[in-house]
């Protein structure tokens, strides 16, 4: 019971403060620190048809998480419009669209599982964190809707390029934060992520953002996330939320406030 007690207490903004004093798991794992026989071992499993097969609970990527320049390349920065570097330095933590409780967006992520379902003609990825949220990833061929109601994860169209998944994304709404240093978006932004299961226990990403509204260029952050035992739990971010009262001033890892 205490186990599941545990989410309930934590809010995000507190979880997302512990992720930053220690290695996340995966990072763990990966380096030896921590329980690395729970990554498993052997090759990716492949579906009836062949292509391969993503489901399973995977751990977060705390470089999405805290700040999307984390997860660009080394030497790479945020190509940052004059007024978007003005509004990231002037976010406070305490209005982060996340801390309360609203959805992520792309490519944001929740420090908390999640978990992929993968059919023919439509994917979920299905997050524990904040609202219980998923995304559906439509794969049955449909082209992008002429004019999408801009929405929280927007409208995401998957296809197969080899063993690659891709998905494309467009008609967001411009109300979430990239992370939680605060780094803005429009309603102009266009995702394209692209996913491999290299073997068993892994999973890669890359996302290029475009968002002519807000930066000089488009970019791409690289994500990776293990595969987890256990189930999703039920996590309402809402419930005795009382973090974002005490929250104050800007996170600590935000770049642009040291500037």
């Amino acid at each position: 019971m205490t186990k599941h007690l545990l989410p309930s207490l934590l809010t995000t903004a507190t979880l997302v403060g512990l992720l930053s004093m220690v290695p996340s798991l995966a990072q763990a794992q990966e380096e030896g620190a921590g329980p690395a026989a729970l990554v498993p071992k052997g090759p990716a499993p492949r579906l009836a048809d062949g292509k391969p097969d993503f489901s399973g609970l995977w751990g977060p990527d705390r470089n999405l998480i805290n700040d999307i320049a984390d997860a660009l390349k080394p030497g790479e920065s945020l190509p940052l419009q004059p007024w978007a570097l003005k509004v990231t330095r002037e976010h406070m933590s305490k209005d982060d669209p996340e801390a309360n409780c609203l959805p992520t967006g792309v490519p944001r992520m929740a420090p908390y599982p999640w978990r992929i379902v993968q059919s023919r003609d439509i994917t979920f990825f299905i997050f524990e964190g904040n609202i219980h949220s998923y995304r559906q990833i439509f794969m049955d061929g449909r082209a992008h809707s002429k004019d999408p109601n801009p929405t929280w994860y927007g409208e995401s169209i998957g296809k197969w390029d080899g063993n690659t998944l891709v998905i494309d994304t467009s008609g967001f709404n411009d109300r979430f934060w990239f992370d939680f240093a605060g780094h803005p978006h429009t309603e102009k932004l266009h995702t394209t992520e692209r996913y491999r299961r290299p073997d068993l226990g892994h999973l890669e990403w890359d996302t290029t953002v475009d968002d002519p509204g807000a930066y000089t260029k488009p970019f791409t952050v690289h994500g990776h996330a293990t595969l987890q035992k256990g189930d999703l739990m039920e996590y309402i971010c809402q419930e005795n939320n009382r973090d974002v009262e005490h929250i104050l001033g800007k996170d600590p890892r935000n770049r642009e406030s040291k500037q």
